[in-house]
């Protein structure tokens, strides 16, 4: 494919900070976001209609790791874009951003979402109705800095909602029996078991590494699940997936969500002990692979 293929973003800096700076982050919020477990609320902005979009996490979380991990016009990659919140956090923060999604009506609304340019924003956020798979061919190598993103939490969505988590009459809800799958399409990774997950992951972001800078950081919200009454550690599995695919793992962060739950329902009482999955999340950081030569100068200064 052709260098004219690949999408017009720039991710030139738009700061001064110093060049070995990771972003353009304050000691202070450096030092908040070293403690591994991260609140949020949600925002007026926020889409928390299932109808609309059947998994959204808050605009708050995608600011605070964009912040934390780029500078002012740096680009910002969301290989699953879903209804375009990493989108807007991009774009209230002066970044460049791209989303991908198999879902033409996602696109339609990730682009909806960022059409209003703000006047302190001098970057670009764009949708792009592909596949994740096909990254490689759209971004050019080495333009971006940051990726985050919630992927299709493997199967999980793909059978009737039991709401098992809510309490007594709650359970009925509108939601209560529904299959809130985004798509049946072959591609889509909601529709596959965590071992099938694992595997695409891998090669989903083992194709896509060449558009990382050096330095790149790539964060990835997931969750465990229950299914077919087993407890499922996707956590484990997309951190096997990034090994896999070449990447290291870094830092784990927990999405502390005991804010944004009330009124559970109670679980196994009183003979059978089951946590929370609902109470917290994951969002998983991992880096390219250190330069073989810079490796093996650290390697020599170290011995000597």
């Amino acid at each position: 494919m052709s260098t004219t293929d690949f999408i017009n973003i720039d991710n030139a800096r738009l700061c001064d900070c110093k060049k070995g700076f990771l972003s353009c982050i304050e000691a202070k919020d450096w030092m908040k976001n070293q403690i591994g477990v991260w609140q949020f609320t949600y925002e007026p902005r926020d889409i928390r209609d299932k109808s609309v979009h059947p998994a959204v996490f808050p605009i708050a979380m995608a600011k605070r790791v964009i912040e934390q991990f780029t500078h002012k016009g740096e680009l910002v990659l969301d290989p699953f874009v879903g209804s375009g919140t990493t989108l807007l956090a991009a774009q209230d923060l002066d970044r460049n951003a791209v989303g991908f999604d198999l879902k033409q009506e996602y696109v339609d609304l990730s682009n909806s979402r960022v059409a209003e340019v703000p006047d302190n924003c001098h970057c670009k956020q764009i949708a792009v109705c592909d596949d994740a798979r096909n990254i490689v061919n759209r971004i050019a190598p080495g333009t971006v800095k940051l990726a985050f993103t919630s992927p299709p939490y493997a199967n999980i969505l793909n059978r009737e909602r039991k709401n098992k988590s809510r309490r007594g009459d709650l359970r009925e809800n509108e939601q209560f029996g529904k299959i809130e799958q985004y798509s049946q399409d072959p591609r889509d990774l909601g529709t596959l078991d965590a071992d099938a997950f694992e595997r695409e992951i891998s090669e989903i972001f083992r194709e896509m590494m060449p558009v990382f800078q050096e330095k790149a950081h790539i964060l990835i919200n997931i969750t465990d699940a229950w299914i077919d009454g087993k407890r499922v550690p996707l956590h484990i599995n997309i951190i096997n997936a990034m090994r896999a695919a070449g990447y290291e793992f870094r830092n784990t962060i927990i999405w502390d969500r005991r804010n944004l739950v009330n009124k559970i329902g109670i679980f196994g009482w009183p003979s059978s002990y089951i946590t929370m999955g609902t109470t917290f999340e994951y969002i998983l950081d991992f880096t390219l692979p250190a330069p073989a030569k810079k490796t093996q100068a650290k390697e020599k200064k170290s011995n000597a």
